[in-house]
């Protein structure tokens, strides 16, 4: 069929693939749950949206799952540390900030970050300060500093 017979709003942009970030994909054994979860779930939705013809749902799901794969495919889990004398990614940290508010963080993978539940991605400034340090130790936090008082 000609293009010129076909509604304009029938066309399809293909959706840009999203960008895979330039660090190594570490990931905590949860982390790899999560992934592997969210390929499963854009799997149904893939699934759903060609039963139904969505065109707008297919691409969608389709670059989601084209990431989330990525991800999945070079995913490098790594063990929780052994060793709580310095920070390392999968470590929690308890710190206290130079206005005494106590914070704790667990470093982990890009993927798995949410700083709102005290996730913070390996990669970040706050997770570059932290890590080979120790308790006693006072890293550079945000506009002020910050003491390690406690690793897990």
């Amino acid at each position: 069929m000609s293009r010129a017979f076909v509604k304009e709003s029938d066309a399809v942009e293909e959706l840009p693939d999203k960008l895979i970030s330039e660090h190594r994909n570490l990931v905590t054994p949860e982390g790899l749950t999560l992934i592997e979860a969210e390929v499963e779930r854009l799997q149904a939705e893939l699934a759903e949206a060609q039963q139904a013809s969505d065109r707008d749902a297919i691409q969608r799901a389709s670059r989601d799952l084209r990431y989330w794969k990525q991800r999945l495919a070079t995913a490098e889990v790594q063990k929780p540390p052994s060793d709580r004398a310095a920070v390392a990614f999968g470590s929690v940290v308890t710190l206290e900030r130079d206005d005494g508010r106590i914070q704790k963080y667990r470093i982990v993978g890009e993927d798995e970050s949410d700083p709102a539940k005290g996730k913070i991605s390996y990669v970040s400034p706050l997770a570059q300060a932290l890590i080979e340090k120790s308790v006693g130790d006072v890293v550079h936090a945000g506009t002020g500093e910050a003491e390690i008082i406690k690793i897990e």
